[in-house]
């Protein structure tokens, strides 16, 4: 099935339709254990019911209108309790103290009991966002039946972990009602926000309050993540005045906010530790210390970051006691393990402790190791950062938090909606889980700005941070026949699995997560010391400051065995490409599209991996013209090599842009804007063109005979 071609952000629609229509299988059958839902069922919640559950009520009357087909009444009633326990065609929704009794089993915020009968429903949650977590939970069992057919039953579910923190998938820092609706239906609790200033962020002007408001009416909390500039050392004289007017200032202006994070390279301050450089990294450097080879205080455990945290974190609570105060260690998880412990053996217990659950570990494959120094699916975790840092807070009784990327997306790809993985997504869930266990794990930060995109990977991830989750082989067995029919079923169960299995072959160099698998085949071809402007656009959060055009190896003997590795993972994901393009003959209509862009995804990535093989390939071949008093036989093969190449590079370019014209969300990544659409991949070709027709043969013409 081939799409309409898209303009770039017509994903936005997408997103923006939180109840997708015609989701009813008009064959689907009751079995003689389901309730059936009609047109002469109520929807009925307490007289003195609060505008948010009334409007919980309302939407999940929308689903049923725009999903199932089904026109229900929403009502109001003043014996609501009694009409659960007597009333019949009645889906009741309250919290505990609306319905005597139905909570006692409940016993964590956002809890709910789902008790279904012939007769009734009844939702009774911990509290009203517990209520509108049931809500959801009876859409998910529709959409999974695809049908209004409800399993007869009374089930308790609490979410394992909160607060569940993610950036916008829509736009950095921007978040429309629909998107807020969506990050709610998938059980996700907070939304985080990059904080420059009041009502600032890195992109220019927001209403932070009216942010709040909005997220509140979708049940959700909002963490500031700070950009502010902290240019005082707790001792300073005017440091409490300083810090009143910035972090005081700001709690003041929006006492309702849940928590603000604080990480290294955002909040650093001017440090006394001596074993760093003791100033701002974009600050002057002073006479005499230019070769000051100590890290900025950003990047290390400093002895006085628990002193800077005592003097903000008081400032900011006589504005919010409750406030959530999240220290995350993401910049120095590569320093010795005895300086970070040390640092939160001295850290105040009335904070939160955020640890990345899979950075700075070594990993071996093919005879290499490789360094993990930033996000990625590829290894599950917890590295031993995470584990050290655990087990010191888990000791002194501080909240856990983990930065665990199960938003679907890591930057393993870097413009790409989600990593369509899911059996390398649950080790991953079952190793956090197993963290919640033994350390007491509490809290997820699920993505940074790479952001949260609803996908059959957010379904499985909801039912793995809940308890009374469904069985995962099963699951996603019933998404399989849902997506791609039961005859499709196997076929799309098998290309999941090819897919989990790339993603151990996968290689999370910096260079390569800095160069082309951040942008995929729009990635340029440099020829030796060529210089190029990637042509990104002037509002994006990054744009093209957090992508490497120049390609380089910290490891350059690695590189042949990173391109084995690599072409394993490539192979894995065209197999699983064509397995899913037989199992899509056999998907419902209504499915079709759906399953269309998957294959899109699927092909884009191999797409990814194929830039990255030949960058490496042409690394390789650049070495040997960099090389001291090189052969000119050898040069010369080098560069007939390079041709190849780019010429391969080329088509592989070429054949890219039908995917991103199908799919507006391929290429484009929120903190980057567009990267890989249809215009750049045109800029890219058109570079390596210029190598191979014009600067190739004047290096080749001006070798010495």
């Amino acid at each position: 099935m081939k799409l309409e071609a898209e303009h770039n952000y017509a994903f936005r629609r997408r997103l923006n339709q939180v109840h997708l229509p015609d989701r009813r299988n008009p064959h689907a059958q009751p079995n003689a254990k389901e309730t059936v839902l009609d047109d002469t069922w109520t929807i009925i919640l307490a007289s003195e019911a609060s505008d948010y559950l009334f409007r919980v009520a309302q939407d999940l009357q929308d689903y049923l209108a725009v999903s199932m087909g089904i026109a229900v009444k929403v009502i109001r009633h003043d014996h609501a309790a009694e009409a659960a326990d007597t009333g019949s065609r009645i889906i009741a929704i309250g919290a505990r103290d609306d319905f005597s009794g139905r909570g006692r089993r409940l016993r964590k915020s956002r809890s709910f009991r789902l008790q279904v009968t012939s007769e009734r429903i009844v939702v009774t949650g911990y509290d009203e966002r517990g209520a509108a977590q049931g809500c959801y939970r009876l859409e998910d069992i529709m959409n999974l039946r695809e049908a209004p057919f409800i399993p007869a039953q009374d089930t308790v579910r609490e979410p394992i972990f909160a607060p569940r923190m993610t950036h916008s998938g829509w736009g950095i820092d921007n978040f429309p009602d629909q998107h807020l609706n969506a990050i709610a239906h998938a059980g996700i609790d907070a939304i985080l926000v990059f904080v420059k200033d009041i009502n600032m962020t890195n992109t220019g002007h927001l209403d932070f309050a009216n942010l709040i408001d909005r997220a509140e009416a979708f049940g959700l909390d909002v963490y500031f993540y700070s950009y502010m500039k902290s240019r005082k050392h707790p001792d300073d004289p005017e440091a409490e005045a300083f810090y009143e007017n910035m972090y005081g200032k700001l709690i003041k202006t929006f006492p309702r906010v849940k928590g603000i994070v604080f990480v290294g390279e955002s909040c650093e301050f001017p440090s006394k530790d001596e074993r760093t450089k003791g100033r701002l990294r974009l600050d002057p450097v002073p006479p005499g210390q230019e070769n000051d080879k100590r890290p900025f205080p950003g990047w290390w455990p400093c002895r006085d970051y628990p002193q800077w945290l005592n003097l903000v974190k008081g400032i900011m609570r006589k504005y919010n006691p409750d406030l959530d105060v999240v220290f995350w260690t993401y910049n120095w998880g590569w320093a010795p393990a005895q300086d970070r412990i040390a640092l939160i053996n001295s850290l105040p217990t009335d904070i939160s402790l955020e640890v990345t659950f899979e950075m700075f570990e070594n990993i071996v494959k093919n005879g290499i190791t490789t360094r993990c120094v930033d996000y990625t699916a590829s290894f599950v975790g917890p590295g031993t950062y995470f584990r050290t840092e655990a087990e010191a807070a888990s000791a002194r009784g501080i909240p856990l938090y983990a930065m665990s990327n199960t938003g679907g997306v890591s930057w393993d790809f870097g413009v790409i909606p989600y990593q369509p993985i899911p059996y390398q997504w649950k080790r991953r869930w079952d190793a956090l889980l197993q963290a919640h266990r033994d350390w007491g794990l509490s809290g997820l930060m699920e993505c940074h700005h790479f952001g949260w995109w609803p996908s059959f990977i957010s379904e499985l991830s909801k039912e793995a941070y809940w308890t009374g989750g469904d069985d995962f082989d099963s699951h996603i067995r019933r998404i399989a026949e849902r997506d791609f029919g039961q005859e499709g079923a196997d076929d799309a169960l098998r290309a999941w699995q090819l897919w989990s299995d790339a993603a151990n072959d996968y290689v999370p160099t910096n260079e390569d997560q800095y160069g082309p698998f951040r942008i995929g085949p729009s990635y340029p071809f440099l020829f030796l010391d060529q210089e190029v402007t990637f042509p990104d656009v002037p509002y994006a959060h990054f744009g093209a400051r957090i992508m490497k055009p120049k390609y380089r190896s910290h490891a350059p003997a690695d590189v042949p065995a990173e391109i084995v590795l690599l072409t394993k993972m490539e192979k894995k994901m065209r197999k699983g490409v064509q397995t899913l393009k037989r199992a899509i003959r056999f998907a419902p209509p209504r499915r079709r599209e759906y399953a269309t862009r998957m294959i899109l995804l699927g092909d884009f990535m191999a797409r990814a991996i194929r830039t990255t093989i030949h960058a490496k390939q042409w690394f390789l071949c650049s070495q040997v013209l960099r090389a001291e008093n090189p052969e000119r036989e050898g040069v010369l093969a080098a560069l007939d090599e390079m041709i190849v190449i780019a010429n391969r590079e080329i088509a592989n370019a070429k054949q890219t842009i039908p995917l991103v014209e199908q799919d507006s969300r391929l290429g484009w990544e929120p903190s980057m804007e567009y990267m890989t659409d249809k215009p750049r991949l045109e800029w890219k070709i058109a570079q390596v063109t210029e190598v191979v027709n014009k600067l190739i043969p004047e290096y080749r013409k001006n070798l010495a005979p």
